[in-house]
């Protein structure tokens, strides 16, 4: 996990990965916003219904502080869903430098296969934290225990995610794909706590979603030569 991390960290000042950076950042920014105009209109069209009709100052306060909940609780599932869409670009860019054999081999999975990808990832995420939204309650008495609970579960979520992403280039459809390709119940989750993490800290979380791109396929390489070795 950590030579991973390492190794990621030393590509990040690689163009492609830079390219993937700005191109996840913008249109992660770029769904913001749209949710934030498409939040004002519906709050605007509500307030003219009732007393709360101010000529829209209280449907932008309210869109804007709704935005920026969003943008707080959410950014892991609209990166993780805009990474799954160019997540081949930064995988391309890992395999090309350190496992070049595997990256000549590669079928890139295609933006619908990554959309689909994206949009299964989205409903996991939303679907399990909605399973899971009764324990982030109870345990909120704890102080510390909901937090946890929540970085639990979505580690296992984002860990499963990042190791399809990279074996959607060698087995098209990841529910399709051999033990070889994937990785230990422990490394995922290690690897989504660590994803999970990063993506709640201020500024670095733009860089997250690339990050863990980066090392899930390092991860996901390196079991599968592990893997090799003891079979022969």
């Amino acid at each position: 996990m950590i030579n991973a991390f390492l190794l990621s960290i030393g590509q990040l000042s690689d163009r492609r990965i830079i390219s993937l950076l700005l191109k996840v950042f913008l249109i992660s920014l770029l769904l913001l916003a749209v949710f934030g105009v498409g939040a004002y209109f519906l709050l605007a069209w509500l307030f003219s219904l009732t007393a709360l009709d101010d000529g829209g100052f209280a449907a932008a306060a309210a869109a804007v502080i709704i935005t920026a909940l969003t943008a707080i609780f959410l950014f892991r599932v609209i990166a993780i869903f805009v990474l799954n869409i160019f997540s081949d670009d930064v995988v391309d860019a890992v395999e090309a430098l350190h496992y070049p054999d595997r990256a000549e081999l590669a079928k890139p999975p295609g933006y619908m296969l990554g959309l689909k990808m994206g949009l299964a990832s989205v409903g996991r995420a939303i679907g399990y934290n909605i399973l899971a939204s009764p324990i982030y309650i109870m345990l909120l008495v704890t102080g510390i225990g909901a937090p946890i609970a929540f970085f639990a579960v979505n580690a296992i979520l984002i860990g499963r995610d990042l190791q399809d992403m990279v074996a959607a280039r060698h087995v098209g459809d990841p529910g399709q794909m051999d033990e070889l390709w994937r990785i230990s119940k422990a490394t995922r989750f290690g690897l989504g706590l660590t994803t999970a993490l990063l993506l709640a800290v201020p500024f670095v979380n733009f860089v997250a979603p690339v990050l863990a791109a980066a090392m899930a396929t390092h991860l996901v390489h390196m079991k599968r030569e592990t893997g090799l070795e003891e079979s022969n």
